[in-house]
């Protein structure tokens, strides 16, 4: 028999979150928080015609938008949306948002 005492299993959220620190990934994976945080952060009008795709290293925030008009509406109203997604304390922030012509869904 081993001398080792048998551990307690852990919670694999609990063993996730210490890896993600261990790493210094946990403040990217809070950065990502924005993708599926969008529709609240940026209100359902603009939610309907937009998808966010991925967010970089660097804060640059990749985002669908369904027609030419929308994305030069939305470039117009960058500042505000910036300010609405980096309002969460401790969040690394989106430094910039890129608005790709595209589907608004990634299915």
């Amino acid at each position: 028999m081993s001398d080792r005492k048998k551990k307690k299993p852990e919670p694999i959220g609990n063993v996730v979150a210490t890896w993600l620190g261990q790493t210094g990934l946990a403040g990217r994976v809070e950065q990502a928080g924005v993708v599926p945080e969008w529709p609240k952060l940026v209100g359902p009008q603009i939610a309907a015609v937009t998808a966010p795709q991925s967010i970089t290293a660097n804060g640059t925030l990749f985002v669908h938008v369904t027609t030419n008009a929308w994305m030069n509406e939305l470039s117009l109203l960058e500042p505000e949306l910036l300010r609405s997604l980096n309002a969460k304390a401790g969040r690394i922030p989106v430094r910039r948002i890129r608005w790709v012509l595209g589907p608004q869904n990634s299915e």
